[in-house]
């Protein structure tokens, strides 16, 4: 009877035993695998983090410049209007780009426009939001430094009661004074000269527009 009693621990605590060198076991996996584990998320991170910052670096040198990705040329009419023959790009970009003409006359462009219900600035603006209100049928007069004051004030009349348009400075044009709308630029003599007018009748919302209609307000005002 004691031998049956003794035989009887002697294989619980073999069961026991047993138990307890699985548990062990799975512990020692359940521990390898948290490890293996860890060590793939933590090589992740790192990955990811200097994929992520050779994005950022990529994105901040691609900020500084990019060329437009319009194709053509301008064409001289017999109205004195410089009509862009070929393609111009339309994609919304976040950097500057580098424009083939000045003022541009379309392109890649910002995807926020420049307010120009009539708006009149006295600094000059970023070209690539100005290339936008182009897009939504604006007119935009820009001058130098060298356009006569007298001239100035007159044109900046006209621009305020005139929704799609706007005006600035733009001290890198060839020209005192110059009127461009979408694919279509030219240089005006003054603010009496009789084709400003016929430049806005044209252009304001005109045939050349790639999205008439769209707002001119809510945009930029500065």
């Amino acid at each position: 009877m004691g031998s049956a009693k003794k035989s009887s621990n002697t294989a619980r605590q073999a069961r026991i035993a047993e138990m307890r060198r699985a548990e062990e076991a799975r512990e020692r996996r359940n521990r390898i695998l948290t490890i293996a584990v860890s060590t793939v998320i933590v090589a992740g991170l790192v990955v990811g983090g200097v994929v992520l910052v050779r994005s950022q670096s990529g994105d901040s040198d691609d900020a500084t410049a990019s060329d437009d990705k319009s194709t053509g040329k301008f064409v001289a009419g017999q109205d004195g209007v410089q009509t862009w023959e070929g393609n111009l790009s339309r994609n919304h970009v976040a950097k500057k780009v580098t424009y083939p003409v000045d003022p541009p006359v379309g392109g890649d462009h910002n995807q926020v426009w420049m307010n120009c219900d009539g708006d009149v600035y006295t600094k000059p603006l970023n070209k690539e939001n100005a290339v936008h209100s182009l897009e939504h049928g604006a007119v935009w007069v820009t001058y130098t430094d060298k356009a006569p004051k007298a001239d100035v004030q007159k044109l900046a009349a006209k621009v305020e009661k005139t929704p799609y348009s706007l005006m600035s400075p733009n001290s890198a044009q060839k020209d005192p004074i110059m009127l461009t709308a979408w694919g279509h630029q030219r240089t005006v003599t003054g603010a009496d000269d009789p084709n400003v007018d016929k430049f806005f009748e044209k252009f304001v919302q005109g045939e050349q527009t790639p999205e008439p209609g769209a707002a001119c307000t809510n945009g930029l005002s500065e």
